[in-house]
């Protein structure tokens, strides 16, 4: 990982930090990597200072103080039922998504918490946690402060920032890192790092970051996990295609992507993900069928997202649609290969790693840009690789995806992670295939603006977005579409 310290007038300094692809793309349940997943492991790491200080027989109480947009649209992301669950030991790789609503009955309904399994306290969610609805923390928007009361060590307490991207800091610690500062063959700070890297070596984005991998893990290591990354999108996709009803939250919003898969194949049978893949092959051809499929492959993830389902934050939860409907619309149309997955995942990866870098992929800091825009870009950039494109391709692609995106506020409706979140990663899916296809059919030589450029630029038009565009549901659609919900 690299933090950047982004604090003074704009000017992004990057620390010496190095992010895996494994911390870019992260198994996880929705809606939101920052409001759901950071704080689910900010709940974790609380539960173990607890348990490096006290037995956790030795906590009486546990109250959670959310902060700024955490507390603003809070509620709709799910940050009070992740804090629930991370204090209750409960990890979201692993657990049973399908037992979460019982779980958080379980809790409301008896006023008990069973610390991390072991210990029961006394919790009431309505009394607990709350909602700083007017106070924020001056590092970062999304920050949340836990305090327990306990026997015999007196009151302990920790601040926690969720970044971006499922990441987590202490408040202590600001550039506290996610994976050890270690020493790469070819560390990437900049997109012309990557170019430099390129030029001296001859080797493509995917090789460059894969040798940089193997200083984490072997080369078994590294294809099994990014083809795992690959079975949970495609799970999510698949389930998204079949899973019909209304979104919970309030706004009832109806699912979309299992009836456009129905139409869309027209009563064709099949029983299990391969004969679908065949089906969908065999049942039509065309610009309007192919792109059809590109936008339900993407409502398929992001609804699986709105209902607290499993997928990979790519970079974000709420963007999470966007590369796994790329790369899918890739395997069937391309005929890709699993060698494919793995050069697209690992070119895609590093765009994102030098967006976080130097500007960010919180919507929290920098609007819907920093979630679809950067997405948008990782997918542009795998495509193009695999499509047979140069590195500079790539990167130009990367470019003209996150040019298009420049400006894109973050006002989720109601606080939930569905209008407009769920469309836009359809938009984010297109934009990014047509950024490949034009950057295909270019000389990047000639280009005027630069990945490095639009990087840039999206700090700055962050550092200028008025906070109500940043999570908050005080702005923009969220003001302007009528709904009956309490915190908006």
């Amino acid at each position: 990982m690299i933090v950047t310290d982004k604090s003074n007038a704009g000017k992004s300094t990057v620390k010496e930090e190095r992010i895996s692809v494994f911390d870019i793309f992260k198994i996880g349940v929705g809606p939101s990597s920052s409001h759901t997943l950071g704080p689910w492991r900010a709940g974790q790491l609380f539960v173990k200072l607890l348990e490096s200080i006290t037995s956790l027989d030795e906590v009486i109480s546990v109250k959670i103080n959310l902060y700024g947009s955490l507390a603003k649209t809070g509620k709709g992301h799910g940050t009070d039922l992740a804090v629930q669950l991370g204090l209750s030991g409960y990890d979201p790789v692993t657990m049973d998504t399908k037992q979460i609503d019982n779980i958080k009955s379980q809790i409301a309904d008896n006023n008990k918490l069973i610390l991390s399994g072991s210990n029961e306290i006394d919790f009431n969610p309505k009394v607990d946690i709350i909602f700083q609805m007017r106070e924020s923390l001056p590092f970062h928007p999304n920050a949340l402060t836990f305090t327990a009361d306990t026997h015999g060590s007196g009151t302990i307490s920790e601040t926690y920032y969720s970044v971006g991207g499922g990441f987590v800091i202490k408040g202590e610690n600001k550039e506290e890192m996610a994976t050890p500062c270690v020493k790469l063959p070819f560390p990437v700070d900049h997109a012309s790092d990557l170019l430099s890297w390129h030029h001296q070596t001859g080797m493509s984005i995917s090789d460059i970051i894969y040798e940089n991998e193997k200083v984490w893990r072997s080369e078994e290591e590294i294809k099994s996990e990014l083809l795992n990354i690959w079975r949970v999108m495609k799970e999510s996709i698949y389930e998204g295609c079949h899973n019909e009803g209304i979104l919970s939250g309030g706004l009832h919003v109806k699912r979309r992507a299992a009836t456009l898969n129905k139409k869309l194949l027209n009563g064709k049978e099949y029983s299990n993900y391969d004969e679908w893949i065949d089906a969908i092959r065999t049942s039509g051809n065309g610009f309007k069928y192919t792109l059809d499929w590109l936008s339900c492959f993407a409502l398929a993830v992001n609804e699986e997202n709105a209902s607290f389902s499993r997928v990979v934050t790519a970079p974000t939860n709420g963007s999470a649609g966007v590369i796994p409907a790329v790369l899918q619309y890739y395997l069937i149309f391309c005929n890709g290969t699993d060698e494919d997955i793995i050069r697209f995942l690992l070119t895609a990866s590093e765009i994102g790693c030098i967006f976080k870098k130097g500007a960010t992929i919180s919507a929290a800091m920098g609007g819907c840009q920093a979630e679809i825009g950067v997405s948008s870009a990782m997918a542009a950039a795998g495509l193009t690789e695999v499509s047979g494109g140069t590195v500079e391709q790539c990167m130009m692609a990367a470019e003209i995806a996150m040019e298009h995106h420049l400006g894109m506020t973050c006002d989720p409706v109601g606080g939930l992670v569905q209008i407009p979140c769920i469309e836009r990663n359809t938009m984010g899916a297109i934009k990014a295939i047509t950024a490949s296809q034009l950057a295909m059919q270019s000389n990047p030589e000639n280009a005027k603006v630069s990945l490095d450029n639009v990087v840039k630029t999206m700090w700055e038009t962050a550092l200028d977005m008025n906070f109500r565009y940043k999570e908050t549901s005080e702005g923009g659609l969220a003001i302007n579409i009528p709904i009956s919900l309490s915190e908006c």
